[in-house]
């Protein structure tokens, strides 16, 4: 009797996962359409990359659930001319995200979290630069900088805060259910 192979994708990890995903989306809508609820630009988008590369056994998912949540709430909040740079920043959130992988630790989230969003900053400041639509930009690269700072404060704060909201609440629930466990889930 022939047997049909499992869909290991489609583990209560995986849903979990999702879930967590679909909640740190959740609030950044929040963020959005309630202003001044939480500081401006106090995102989870960084955590949402990095806890999406530690976690997904499956690398696919890693990169596609984020970016894919990110992408439905950017069709609600609107898309614009930075989208590709914010979403080559994402996909290379999570490919940093894989460094993390079996090595969770506060000091190494928080590191991973720092890394990241320097990185998101350089590289989207640095675009901001090269299309000059702000008169800080058109003032020339170190203005563009030191005008987008109070976004990198408020990001970076933003990373932290829901790093330790994911990856702390993940590896509580890890420790209560086994099933969400990579050894059980691999089974």
């Amino acid at each position: 009797m022939q047997q049909f192979p499992h869909d290991r994708s489609l583990t209560p990890r995986t849903g979990v996962l999702i879930g967590m995903i679909a909640f740190a989306v959740a609030v950044r809508l929040f963020i959005h359409f309630v202003p001044y609820a939480l500081p401006y630009n106090f995102t989870p988008v960084e955590a949402i990359a990095l806890f999406g590369g530690a976690y997904f056994a499956d690398r696919r998912l890693a990169f596609f659930v984020p970016l894919a949540a990110m992408f439905l709430a950017d069709l609600v909040i609107g898309l614009h001319w930075l989208m590709p740079v914010i979403y080559g920043c994402i996909a290379a959130s999570v490919a940093l995200g894989f460094g993390l992988r079996n090595k969770v630790s506060f000091l190494r989230v928080g590191a991973y979290g720092l890394a990241g969003s320097l990185m998101f900053f350089v590289v989207v400041s640095f675009a901001e630069w090269l299309i000059g639509d702000t008169d800080y930009c058109r003032a020339g690269i170190v203005p563009c900088y030191v005008a987008a700072i109070p976004f990198l404060e408020s990001w970076l704060a933003g990373t932290l805060v829901w790093s330790a909201v994911l990856f702390g609440g993940f590896e509580l629930m890890r420790r209560r259910w086994l099933v969400l466990d990579l050894g059980a889930a691999a089974r």
